[in-house]
């Protein structure tokens, strides 16, 4: 099966560039499963948000243990993507996912963005805070996708 590219207006092609913003480790399988054959060819972008679980945590400005968990998420999220030949890199972002989304953008111009969040009840604290009109905020597809701790 071919590589997935991006055709601009100018007809040149180029891998699609997927950003992938994740609170906890996923693997090119659970990406498959939201985006399908675009994963396939593409380089990837992982930004883990540093949010904090609880409402405490963020108001007490405990950001340590927030920025030390969306390391390993974004690292464990690399590597699992890169064992399945999926091409990756990562980096830990601001604690609002919006935030963290505009601060990729401003480097990695995404042709596509795929935002995982927490089932209702199990969601992180403002995880989905200003992500309500992604789409036409950033002008690029986005595809909300769940996954559980």
């Amino acid at each position: 099966m071919p590589d997935v590219y991006h055709r601009d207006g100018g007809g040149s092609g180029h891998r699609v560039k997927l950003l992938v913003v994740t609170p906890e480790p996923v693997d090119a399988a659970l990406l498959r499963s939201a985006l399908g054959d675009e994963v396939r060819g593409a380089e990837v972008l992982v930004v883990s948000p540093a949010s904090n679980r609880s409402k405490m945590a963020f108001w007490m400005s405990d950001s340590d243990e927030a920025i030390g968990e969306a390391e390993t998420a974004q690292v464990d999220t690399v590597e699992r993507l890169e064992e399945e030949g999926v091409d990756a890199a990562g980096q830990t972002g601001e604690s609002e996912p919006a935030q963290a989304i505009d601060d990729a953008l401003a480097t990695f111009p995404a042709d596509r963005i795929v935002i995982f969040s927490h089932p209702e009840g199990d969601r992180d604290y403002r995880e989905d805070e200003g992500l309500a009109d992604a789409e036409s905020r950033w002008n690029v597809p986005v595809t909300h996708a769940l996954i559980s701790r």
